[in-house]
C-alpha cells in the first residue's frame, strides 16, 4: 500500500509547489488545511494540471495529519503553534514530520530579509517541543523557494537535512531527492536548522536585489 504524505498548510505557494513535485514523483499527497474545501480545490488544480494518475487529495489539517505516515509543515512561522497544538492526539505513532518553516519576520509584518529570534534556536526545534513522543522530526526544504517548485523543470538547487533522528533524516533525504535536479545533504543534527533556515533570508535578499525569484545553493568540494 502506497504510502500517505501530507503538506498541512499546503494551499499556499510553497505547499502546492511541494504537493506539485511529490505527486510528479508518484507521492500519495494529501494537502491539509484549516479550509478542507480550500484544501479540495487546490488539490483538484493540481491533479488538473499534472494530469496522468497523479494522486492528490485536500481535507483539514487534522484530518491529513491523522492519515499519513510523512508530513511536511508549510504555514508561516507566526501559524505554526496554532497549527500542531490541536494536532498532538491525532498523529499515528511512528509518524515523520518534515519542518520546512523559517522564522521570516514578514510572518509578523516585519521585513522578509530578517529573521525573528527563536526562544529554542529554530523553528524546528520549536517544532519539535510541540510534537508528541514517537513522531520523529527533521528540517529540509528551507531553501528551496516555491518558485522552483512549479512546474516539472529541473531544480539546480541543495536540500540541507538535519536531524537528531536517523531514519527521519534518510526518508527526508530520499523524499528531497525525488525533485529533478535536487541533492540533498546531511546537514547534521537538528540544532542546525537554526543555520540552515536563516539562508532563507539571505536568498530572499539576493532575489530582490538581482531580480529574479529562482536564487538557490549549491556546496561544492563534496562527493558525487
Amino acid at each position: 500500500m502506497a504510502r500517505t504524505v501530507a503538506i498541512l498548510g499546503g494551499t499556499g505557494p510553497e505547499g502546492c509547489g511541494l504537493a506539485n513535485r511529490l505527486a510528479r514523483a508518484g507521492e500519495h499527497v494529501l494537502i491539509g488545511s484549516r479550509d478542507a474545501q480550500r484544501a479540495q480545490d487546490v488539490a483538484k488544480q493540481l491533479r488538473d494540471q499534472i494530469g496522468g494518475t497523479a494522486e492528490i487529495g485536500g481535507t483539514d489539517n487534522a484530518s491529513a495529519a491523522a492519515q499519513c505516515e510523512l508530513a511536511l509543515l508549510t504555514v508561516p512561522f507566526s501559524g505554526l503553534a496554532a497549527l500542531l497544538k490541536p494536532l498532538k492526539t491525532v498523529w499515528k505513532p511512528g509518524t515523520v514530520v518534515i519542518d520546512t518553516t523559517v522564522p521570516l519576520a514578514a510572518s509578523v509584518g516585519g521585513a522578509p530579509t530578517r529573521m525573528l529570534g527563536v526562544w529554542q534556536g529554530s523553528a524546528a526545534e520549536a517544532a519539535q517541543e510541540l510534537l508528541p513522543q514517537g513522531v520523529s522530526i527533521a528540517a529540509a526544504f528551507h531553501n528551496l523557494g516555491a518558485a522552483l517548485l512549479v512546474g516539472d523543470a529541473p531544480v539546480e538547487c541543495d536540500v540541507l537535512v538535519c536531524s537528531d533522528d536517523d531514519e527521519a533524516k534518510q526518508l527526508a533525504i530520499e523524499l528531497a531527492e525525488k525533485i529533478p535536479g535536487v541533492r540533498a545533504l546531511n546537514g547534521g543534527k537538528l540544532e542546525n536548522a537554526r543555520i540552515v533556515e536563516s539562508v532563507t533570508a539571505l536568498l530572499i535578499g539576493l532575489n530582490i536585489r538581482y531580480k529574479v525569484h529562482s536564487a538557490g545553493v549549491r556546496f561544492t568540494g563534496l562527493p558525487s
